[in-house]
């Protein structure tokens, strides 16, 4: 009787690399581990090297990448999504094509179970299980985290070290990190304590600002309907743009955040994020929409942003309300075409100046020489009409107070039992 297959979301790390073992322990199953490359930079070869020495039945890396960056970054940098004014929401991003990738590959191997090293307190176990529900519903999963023994991954480590599993973690050197071609996350070890200051040294594609050169860089990026197609004129495929932008960024100590974040679990999490690339482009994305959406719409997008943002970070992204949100987002796109000119400088990143065909931006209203488009005198009337309400709610003050001087306002000349008479 042939053995029951799980497909292992793997990585290679602590968590996954133990987990290979304890599968085979607890379901007596074959592990196909399935390594994504989202654009972290590993050497997959060796993850699958390792997957089968730790007892892996077969080791498949797939390249997620373009459709990673066109399918799910695209999207939420048109929506100018932000979780809870900071995070550029790296790893909630790369959970739903992992998880549509999971499912492919299980239907493909004739797996009914799906198995991933979440843990039990964190997003991305509800990400990856919302995705392969929506997808296929009648695959089983199992998360170790919520059922082993284990209680912490010093535990883990031990186990590791008992079963010759190789792993790079150690007790003293045990922060958690998540990386892609979008960013890379850091959580656990001296970060669990929100008074202590972050160690320069926790970098891995960027640095601290007082290392960045003392030059600025400048860089320019065109869009085409909110989607960023070249840099400095150049045009490039989404994989080379987003790595150029992240060389760029990283070279100038762009895009490092430090914050406390409420997890949908209900427990707030602290992590360190370095987001180079992703940090130029939502900001020059943002000041380009400036130059070109009218004020209403802006307004209204801004309030779409944020229900966008709590949709991805909740794992709702194979839902019809964010592919209703999207619709509206591709929308509002349609002339978001153009130019922006960045300035990148010791961790900080900021448009300088931007042009576009569907600029709603006109020199010949808004400049303060003379023109022959806009009589000043008009502003009079429009003051008037736009400050009736508040006129008229103090001059009803004053009437109530008996304020002699409401009497002027609206031209009347005496005041009976707090009644305006002629």
């Amino acid at each position: 009787m042939a053995k029951e297959k799980i497909v292992l979301a793997y990585s290679g790390g602590l968590d996954t690399s133990v987990i290979v073992k304890w599968l085979i322990e607890q379901y007596d199953a074959e592990v196909i581990a399935v390594c994504m490359n989202a654009g972290q930079r590993e050497d997959f070869d060796a993850v699958e090297k390792k997957a089968l020495a730790t007892g892996a039945s077969k080791a498949i890396t797939c390249d997620i990448r373009e459709e990673f960056i066109t399918d799910f970054i695209y999207p939420t940098i048109k929506a100018d999504a932000i979780y809870e004014g900071d995070y550029l929401l790296g790893t909630a991003m790369a959970r739903p094509p992992m998880g549509r990738k999971l499912v492919e590959i299980a239907e493909q191997e004739g797996a009914f179970t799906i198995c991933h090293g979440c843990t039990g307190k964190g997003n991305d176990q509800v990400r990856f299980e919302s995705a392969i529900k929506s997808l296929n519903p009648a695959i089983k999963i199992i998360a170790p985290w919520r059922i082993w023994d284990f209680k912490s991954r010093e535990d883990l480590i031990e186990y590791a070290h008992k079963n010759e599993i190789p792993i790079a973690q150690s007790t003293e050197k045990i922060y958690s990190r998540d990386e892609n071609i979008w960013h890379i996350s850091h959580e656990g070890g001296n970060l669990e304590n929100p008074w202590n200051e972050h160690k320069p040294d926790i970098h891995v594609l960027s640095m601290e600002p007082e290392e960045a050169p003392d030059e600025p860089t400048y860089v320019d990026i065109d869009f085409e309907k909110g989607i960023p197609v070249a840099i400095d004129g150049e045009k490039l495929d989404p994989i080379s743009l987003l790595t150029k932008l992240n060389e760029l960024g990283a070279a100038n100590a762009i895009g490092t955040i430090d914050i406390v974040e409420d997890r949908l679990v209900g427990m707030k999490s602290r992590g360190v994020y370095e987001t180079p690339g992703g940090t130029i482009l939502y900001t020059a994305h943002r000041d380009l929409e400036k130059l070109i959406l009218d004020r209403d719409t802006m307004s209204y997008k801004a309030l779409v942003a944020q229900k966008f943002s709590e949709i991805l970070y909740d794992g709702q992204w194979f839902t019809p309300l964010r592919e209703a949100i999207s619709a509206f987002v591709d929308s509002t796109q349609e002339q978001v075409t153009g130019t922006v000119r960045m300035k990148l400088y010791k961790g900080t990143a900021w448009p300088v100046a931007s042009k576009s065909p569907y600029t709603l931006y006109n020199e010949e209203f808004a400049t303060f020489s003379e023109d022959e488009v806009y009589n000043q005198e008009d502003a009079e009337g429009f003051i008037n009409l736009f400050s009736l309400p508040m006129k008229i709610r103090a001059i009803q003050k004053q009437t109530r107070e008996g304020v002699p001087e409401a009497q002027k306002a609206l031209g009347k000349k005496t005041i009976k039992g707090g009644e305006f008479i002629e």
